[in-house]
């Protein structure tokens, strides 16, 4: 490690743990900024761009062998402008150069990515991902290959030009062209997507595709919502919903999940999700709380209220700020090595668990088979609770609860450990997908914490990071900083109408609309959907439109989502035809990649086959009304549940009074097509249940 006394270089006044991890490296890093491109541009070097995030391994291992290394860092001081950059606080540049590596490269990305653009208008010509400190797995050293760039582009400046021209021409032109003529969107789309999964679905270990496997949280809603959709025409496609559940199931059994603690690490490096990449993110269990409360009411599998109490407690516990806002992410190493927090020894054990305890513990998670992870073992669940009770002629209420003694027991000498790096900086985004899951797993379970936990973090996003009418990207350490991107303002307009539908709050109904109106005023494509950054923005050498998921679902995705839903809540056509138009902007990639594209599915969907809005009103009884409408799976469906005396409701709301007599009323939609009011509890839930049957 560099001597932090004796380096200091230009990221020492960030916000980002992750930059601040490097401002004592003796490579002279500048953050993305005016400073570093002036200079670029002033003493004509290209620009040696890493971008990266603090809970990433390959990052850590690169900074060590490279970045913390005198000699390695003299060539790059010598030949380049050194900017580093958190990709999860500029995920417009990490989009940008993401994309022109696949472009140069013809292969995927990933982090750290490692990059060199011109000087004078940041154009990459050169790129890679991790590089080591000496050749090998077919990859040159680091510091040679700093060496060979930099006289490729001294005596090849030409030949870049061509090059640069055109992969600027080809960025320009992505995602750019809007609906060809009249389009007519239709349902092919859903169909088509329905095949491939099931393609790339694992009948035996569940998921899709092999390894490295990811959860895919938009994959496995999209099969939920395509069985939910055929159950309503009166053939349901049962393979559907077995591909879901029997997904979310073995992620929920494996190691990938954290049996000991709750919550899911970011993928599984093998194909059985049973050695995880140890890392931790609010992004994935976010959405992951979403589908397994969605999961558990198309199901009442108590294994999923069980992981959903889990990892909601993790979240809780582990990544909500004292000030309500949740931090970003756990890193996968502690004392330098990756997992190291979260895997046991044989004789740790045997120490911390009576013998009973052990001996089921270790035939549940595996303890007593060969070392799972460098002669450590990472819990993983071999054999379930009835056979357990059969192998060992217990009930199975005796074996759960010896497990649940074990865990607790673990759990509290893990406690004991020196932990994972916490990167505590707070986005918009990623606390928007996190409000949302806690409103959904409240709804679902009717649990008050959830809730509570969810205002916490809208509270602070609306007192700390919503300033002058606009969001504000990231906070830390009472710093917050950057335009928000599309993510930011679509995801959060999502967590509301989520959050609306536990309890009512018109405030919160208000911050939506603004949010929705500065999406419109400073996002929108005049050819359809949604740039991810604002007009007013820095000018890159790319504005992306982001249409296929990746780790996130796409902001065009959900914009098109909530525009729907919020103008159907509203009617307000202009939000309706907002999502219209990004669907036929999106339309050509819809048809020749469904399955890269569920996110935009989801919108596909409700906009072919309207949302039911429920608008219930009422005093006593309220929340009668509000519980009969929500404890089906009904994935097209949204339900508010609005007290009398509350005052000047905006829009469409407006027309939906209360009952006459003080009773409970219920306003039925799909759609733009409205039924007589219910003012009947009975008659209102043989209504809807004829509607999911």
């Amino acid at each position: 490690m560099t001597d932090a006394s004796h380096y200091t270089n230009h990221l020492s006044s960030e916000t980002s743990p992750y930059l601040l991890q490097h401002a004592t490296n003796p490579v002279h890093w500048y953050p993305w900024g005016p400073e570093a491109l002036d200079k670029a541009r002033r003493d004509n070097k290209p620009i040696l761009l890493s971008i990266g995030y603090s809970a990433c391994h390959w990052c850590h291992v690169m900074a060590h062998e490279s970045f913390e290394d005198p000699a390695t860092a003299a060539v790059m001081n010598e030949l380049f402008v050194n900017i580093k950059v958190d990709r999860e606080e500029r995920p417009d540049l990490d989009k940008i150069y993401q994309t022109a590596h696949s472009l140069l490269t013809r292969r995927s990305g990933g982090w750290p990515l490692t990059m060199f653009l011109t000087p004078e208008e940041q154009i990459p010509f050169f790129g890679g991902t991790y590089f080591p400190d000496q050749p090998r797995h077919g990859l040159p050293a680091f510091s040679e290959l700093c060496r060979n760039i930099d006289s490729f582009f001294r005596e090849h400046r030409d030949e870049l030009e061509k090059q640069n021209r055109s992969l600027i021409g080809f960025m320009s032109g992505m995602n750019r062209a809007g609906a060809e003529g009249d389009t007519t969107l239709s349902p092919m789309p859903l169909d088509i997507a329905r095949q491939q999964l099931e393609q790339q679905f694992d009948a035996t270990h569940g998921g899709f595709g092999g390894a490295p496997k990811f959860p895919h949280p938009t994959s496995l809603e999209r099969l939920l919502r395509h069985w939910a959709a055929t159950r309503g025409e009166g053939e349901a496609d049962r393979r559907a919903l077995h591909m879901a559940l029997f997904s979310l199931e073995r992620m929920a059994l494996g190691g990938m999940y954290d049996q000991i603690g709750g919550g899911f690490c970011r993928y599984s490096v093998d194909e059985r999700w049973m050695i995880p990449h140890f890392e931790k993110m609010l992004y994935d269990n976010g959405p992951l709380l979403s589908l397994y409360s969605e999961a558990y009411l198309a199901s009442a599998n108590p294994l999923y209220q069980r992981i959903v109490e889990e990892t909601a407690g993790w979240v809780m516990r582990e990544m909500q700020s004292p000030d309500g806002g949740y931090y970003s992410s756990l890193d996968a190493d502690s004392e330098g090595e990756e997992g190291k927090f979260y895997v046991w020894t044989q004789s740790e054990l045997q120490q911390l668990l009576d013998s009973d305890q052990y001996a089921v513990a270790a035939a549940h998670y595996g303890f007593d088979r060969p070392a799972n992870f460098e002669g450590h073992w990472n819990p993983h669940v071999f054999v379930g609770i009835d056979s357990l009770a059969e192998r060992f002629e217990r009930s199975p209420q005796d074996i759960e609860a010896l497990l649940r003694g074990a865990r607790e027991r673990l759990f509290s000498a893990r406690e004991q450990r020196p932990r994972p790096g916490r990167d505590e900086k707070i986005l918009v985004s990623w606390n928007a997908l996190m409000i949302k899951g806690m409103a959904q797993a409240a709804r679902v379970f009717a649990q008050p914490s959830y809730l509570h936990s969810a205002q916490r973090a809208l509270a602070f996003i609306r007192t700390a990071m919503w300033n002058e009418g606009r969001l504000l990207a990231t906070s830390k350490d009472g710093r917050t900083h950057l335009n928000a991107y599309l993510d930011d303002y679509v995801f959060l307009i999502d967590a509301i109408l989520e959050l609306l539908q536990v309890r009512w709050n018109s405030d919160d109904l208000a911050f939506a609309v603004q949010l929705a109106e500065v999406t419109l005023g400073h996002f929108s494509d005049p050819d359809g959907g949604f740039f991810f950054t604002a007009d007013d923005h820095e000018n890159l050498i790319q504005r992306p439109k982001p249409l296929s998921d990746d780790a996130l679902p796409a902001g065009n995705a959900i914009a098109a989502k909530v525009f729907g839903r919020l103008g159907h809540l509203l009617g307000e056509t202009r939000y309706l035809d907002a999502a219209e138009k990004t669907l036929q902007a999106a339309w050509q990639p819809l048809q020749q990649s469904p399955y890269g594209h569920t996110g935009l599915l989801l919108a596909l969907e409700e906009t072919l086959y309207p949302v039911e809005t429920i608008i219930v009103r009422g005093d006593q009884d309220l929340g009668l009304w509000q519980s009969a409408a929500s404890r089906e799976y009904a994935p097209r469906r949204m339900v508010f549940a609005i007290p009398d005396h509350t005052p000047d409701l905006p829009g469409l709301l407006a027309e939906r009074r209360p009952a006459a007599d003080g009773g409970g009323v219920a306003y039925l939609c799909t759609g733009t097509s409205c039924q007589r009011p219910i003012t009947s509890l009975e008659t209102f839930t043989a209504r809807l249940a004829s509607t999911t049957d």
